[in-house]
């Protein structure tokens, strides 16, 4: 499909569109995953050429304001550059609720320590009884996500 027909198509009235023969949406939606996977191997591969290009310097800067992560700005003749490396935490689970537990058997408040979010497992919760599930269900709200589709040419 030539990349004008896709154009044209991302032109038109959402409403119009959906007018179009289900073959024709199928082979947009072909066209334009197509386009989406190579804009972004595409992406990948100027983020991974910039990367190399500043990576060391961005490091040496941090470095300079004695962090390991966070925002630094940099010039390259006319372009400033702007370097972001994200800090990203993730806490042990099982050690959090053993800290729990001694926090609270000296004594003192956990929450004034530690956050604490309470999920239950969608299956589960299918697989309960309904008397113990009927407990559970004022806490339950339900939301739903973006619809999504699949066109698939039917194979005779």
């Amino acid at each position: 499909m030539s990349n004008q027909l896709l154009f044209q198509a991302t032109a038109m009235p959402a409403t119009k569109l959906s007018e179009a023969a289900p073959e024709m949406l199928q082979k947009l939606l072909i066209a334009a995953t197509a386009e989406l996977s190579q804009a972004k191997k595409q992406l990948e591969h100027i983020e991974h050429a910039v990367d190399l290009r500043y990576a060391e310097q961005a490091k040496a800067l941090r470095l300079g304001q004695g962090k390991d992560t966070g925002v630094v700005h940099f010039d390259d003749g006319s372009i400033r550059i702007t370097a972001d490396l994200p800090k990203k935490v993730e806490w042990d689970q099982t050690e959090l609720a053993a800290l729990v537990a001694r926090i609270t058997a000296a004594g003192d408040n956990p929450a004034e320590f530690i956050e604490t979010a309470y999920r239950v497992s969608e299956t589960k919760y299918q697989a309960w009884q309904e008397s113990l599930r009927s407990q559970f269900t004022p806490a339950r709200t339900v939301k739903v996500g973006k619809p999504t589709y699949r066109l698939a040419l039917i194979s005779e």
